[in-house]
């Protein structure tokens, strides 16, 4: 039996790191890069993945909660997730330098 409680843990502690790397992956992508890949909007699935993630931690892995948040973020990571990354930067935030123009870095004719 202890065996089992082990692999549970194991499992509940996986499923928390795998909807948290969701839920921050979700956080540093841009916001109309979901508008652009079509795929809902940026609070929408930083409030699914977000409650994903407290179910997952306040709840045990055998009740139907976690399995329901599991979804959700296999959804956002085999869907979303790679829709956005699809996008020209990768749907990144990115800080350009002063330097950049509307269509990227000006060197000054060099």
């Amino acid at each position: 039996m202890q065996g089992f409680a082990g692999i549970m843990w194991l499992l509940s502690m996986a499923l928390i790191v795998f909807s948290g790397f969701a839920l921050f992956d979700a956080a540093v992508r841009r916001e109309d890069a979901y508008r652009a890949a079509d795929k809902k909007t940026k609070p929408f699935w930083l409030i699914v993945l977000g409650i994903a993630f407290v179910v997952n931690l306040l709840f045990p892995i055998l009740s139907f909660l976690p399995i329901i948040g599991l979804i959700a973020t296999i959804v956002y990571m085999v869907d979303v997730r790679p829709a956005i990354r699809a996008l020209p930067g990768g749907g990144r935030s990115r800080r350009g330098s002063s330097s950049d123009g509307p269509y990227g870095p000006w060197n000054g004719g060099r």
